[in-house]
């Protein structure tokens, strides 16, 4: 149904352009709607609205009456079927030998009297809020963070790891393995590694999930004093935090990551401490044009990207048959987002 203003303004356009010498139909076309549609439209002159809202409809002869549709609602009432739904409900009757209405009915006659609500102890359903989003410019404006279990010396024990990520570079900036979980070891991380990164009265976002560590009164009052806005994942949806659950996955399919568990604490330091090191300074990260995270942390990653370029140019100017079109996109990566924001759809065409 295309509103007064829609049609104004499709009328508008496809007078114009017949002005300019177009026909009509294929003005008409481009709109989306038909000539005979334009025609209904500018009846009498002026451009007429659409009736349908307005219409007077004959009542079905086939409609329940009044006495039907009440007995529809004082059996929904009943105290056996006052707390299942008109699915429930139908099939019941049915079996009594009972036929009042078809199911659909019964949904339609709960609406018009207003009883189409939840039925049951049950919570009725409700929309997800929206994901945390956020975007990065720049290194140290938005942090992610989490921690996962390591595997033990025996079935059952388990290390904790701590990972804060920098979301524009993908650098580890901060890490700590503890044989326990707790909001202290997360304060202590925390605060260490913005006195570290030199993140003192800047504008940061610490992004994690809804666990204890980074919920506790001792965290908050951390962030609170060094100006850190706290930002949480929606319970239970790992995805809120995509780039640091990705890391974790990264560092336990490393091939020599201990598949039958660290032997002491003290040896799952050391092998975390030589994965960060290849991680932020050998690896070359498929998300960030195959730059390592401290090139981009510290902002040479647009002069190896720069001279990467350059080669491929001097290759395609040697043998430029074997180039179909452009060379490969070494442009640095611009803005990171955190759980960006759907495009909406596309406006659809009048019709």
């Amino acid at each position: 149904m295309i509103s007064a203003p829609d049609r104004r303004k499709a009328v508008e356009l496809i007078d114009e352009a017949r002005e300019a010498g177009a026909r009509l139909a294929p003005a008409c076309g481009v709109i989306g709607i038909t000539p005979r549609t334009f025609q209904r439209w500018t009846c009498e002159g002026e451009i007429r609205a659409d009736g349908r809202p307005q219409a007077m409809r004959p009542q079905p002869s086939h409609a329940l009456s009044e006495a039907e549709r009440e007995r529809v609602l004082a059996t929904c009432n009943r105290p056996e079927f006052a707390d299942l739904p008109p699915g429930q409900i139908v099939p019941r009757l049915a079996d009594r030998g009972e036929y009042l209405a078809s199911e659909s009915t019964f949904y339609r006659v709960l609406k018009a009297a207003d009883q189409q609500h939840h039925r049951g102890r049950a919570k009725a359903p409700r929309t997800p809020r929206p994901p945390a989003t956020h975007r990065a410019d720049a290194p140290d404006e938005v942090w992610c963070w989490d921690t996962s279990w390591l595997p033990g010396p025996i079935r059952g024990q388990f290390f904790f790891l701590y990972l804060i990520l920098d979301l524009y570079s993908r650098k580890i900036v901060g890490w700590e393995v503890h044989d326990s979980e707790s909001a202290a070891n997360a304060r202590e991380l925390i605060e260490r590694t913005v006195w570290r990164c030199g993140c003192i009265d800047r504008p940061l976002v610490l992004h994690g999930d809804n666990g204890s560590p980074l919920k506790g009164a001792t965290v908050q009052a951390m962030l609170a004093r060094l100006g850190i806005t706290p930002s949480y994942s929606r319970p239970r949806v790992s995805d809120d935090n995509a780039f640091i659950e990705s890391l974790f996955r990264t560092c336990k399919y490393m091939p020599d990551f201990p598949r039958r568990g660290f032997a002491s604490l003290e040896e799952a330091r050391r092998w975390v401490r030589d994965f960060v090191d290849g991680y932020n300074h050998h690896h070359l990260h498929r998300g960030i044009r195959f730059v390592t995270p401290a090139q981009r942390y510290c902002g040479d990653d647009i002069a190896i990207l720069a001279n990467r370029h350059a080669v491929y140019q001097a290759a395609r100017e040697r043998h430029p048959a074997r180039w179909s079109g452009a060379t490969r996109n070494w442009q640095p990566i611009a803005a990171v987002w955190l759980n960006p924001e759907r495009d909406r759809p596309s406006d659809k065409k009048i019709a």
